[in-house]
């Protein structure tokens, strides 16, 4: 299996949106979920850290398509069988596996991604029969909303707790099994790679678009949770 072994010329393969948007999701999650157990008197966070995430995801949707090129979902979504040759260890040259996301990685990103929208999902639609309900809870039947609430408590929030404990112990084996550093080019966005792998794009041009870009989602938000009022 190809590795990154800290050899090669330092490639731009994390542009810094891409960057700011994993950290500021990372915590946008970590915090949702704590406030999520600390009670109704942190509710009221629990849903704008909500609002934050749904906002992230839409930046991130819209990224995935028209951001750096290793960011981008072409680069590392792959087939069934490429995933499965990948898990095999048939790594052929031209694969690039090791630049951006690897096919195994990949899935994650996509699994944790679609976990992501179902948890902001249910949660915009959420009856707690108490006294918290989602911005868009009228526009549902009550049975919906109901089932809604119990996925977003049980399953959903369960599920992401998983996943995040997958991502952070597949982060450690790489560390211990390869000796890659999957953080660090996450924080610098620039990673040992062979002779003529293609950077991403990182300037400034690219930041003034993916800030207007998170503007804009920030803003479509907004709207969205406004229509219940």
């Amino acid at each position: 299996m190809r590795i990154e072994n800290g050899r090669g010329p330092r490639v731009r393969v994390w542009d810094l949106p891409t960057r700011i948007f994993h950290w500021l999701l990372a915590m946008a999650v970590i915090g949702s979920i704590a406030t999520a157990k600390m009670g109704d008197a942190a509710m009221v966070w629990h849903m704008r850290l909500g609002y934050v995430v749904f906002a992230l995801l839409a930046f991130r949707l819209v990224w995935g398509v028209v951001g750096g090129r290793w960011s981008r979902f072409a680069s590392f979504v792959r087939g069934p069988a490429t995933v499965w040759r990948y898990a095999r260890g048939d790594i052929r040259p031209e694969d690039q596996f090791d630049v951006g996301h690897n096919p195994l990685g990949a899935l994650s990103v996509l699994a944790m991604l679609a976990l992501l929208a179902l948890q902001v999902g249910t949660g915009l639609v959420a009856d707690d029969e108490i006294a918290n309900v989602g911005p868009l809870n009228k526009f549902v039947a009550s049975a919906t909303a109901l089932s809604a609430t119990s996925w977003h408590k049980t399953a959903g929030q369960y599920g992401m707790i998983l996943l995040i404990a997958l991502h952070v112990g597949a982060i450690a084996y790489y560390l211990k099994r390869w000796n890659a550093n999957l953080v660090r080019p996450m924080i610098s966005g620039d990673k040992p790679l062979p002779d003529g792998t293609p950077p991403s794009r990182d300037d400034l041009v690219t930041r003034v678009a993916a800030l207007a870009l998170l503007a804009g989602c920030a803003a479509a938000v907004a709207f969205i949770v406004t229509l219940g009022n």
